[in-house]
């Protein structure tokens, strides 16, 4: 099991966060709020930025960092600054990888693509709890999200089999 980055690679990672803003910076003519940063995230996404109210955190993934440091100290994290710029301009009227996002990257000097295809062996996982539901003819796992939405109401689902309505079984 591969180990998550420590202190000194997350402060290399905190100053090129910190150099690619201050290049926004100088493209657009303006400050920007320095976003906070995180090194929680879990899962197959190296990085991700995200809009808590009305602020936004960029949050990274330690694991994914330790395996491949250097490819996601240069293209991850102008990635994740690139979102949080867009989103600062621009607001939530552009596309997430759109032109905008695709310009800065690329005046970053980083590949403007939205995914990597690295092998994570090693690197733990994140896994959704399932919920067990039964219809006419067989148990279902539900995600959490379905069935958060049938708890709220909004959403029903039905077997694609007997097309019997998914009722939760606990």
């Amino acid at each position: 099991m591969i180990e998550p980055i420590g202190e000194s690679q997350r402060r290399e990672v905190e100053a090129m966060t910190e150099h690619y803003i201050r290049e926004a910076e100088a493209v657009f003519g303006r400050r920007f709020r320095r976003v906070p940063v995180a090194f929680d995230l879990k899962g197959r996404s190296a990085g991700m930025f995200r809009t808590q109210g009305r602020h936004g955190i960029i949050r990274y993934n330690p694991w994914i960092f330790a395996k491949y440091f250097e490819e996601n100290l240069h293209d991850t994290v102008a990635h994740e600054v690139a979102h949080y710029i867009v989103h600062e301009v621009f607001g939530r009227r552009v596309r997430p990888h759109g032109e905008e996002w695709q310009a800065l990257m690329t005046h970053f000097g980083a590949t403007p693509k939205a995914t990597f295809q690295l092998d994570l062996s090693g690197v733990p996982q994140r896994r959704q709890a399932t919920h067990r539901y039964a219809c006419d003819c067989r148990i279902h796992d539900v995600s959490t999200t379905r069935h958060n939405r049938v708890q709220r109401g909004v959403g029903l689902y039905h077997c694609i089999k007997c097309d019997g309505q998914l009722v939760y079984a606990p």
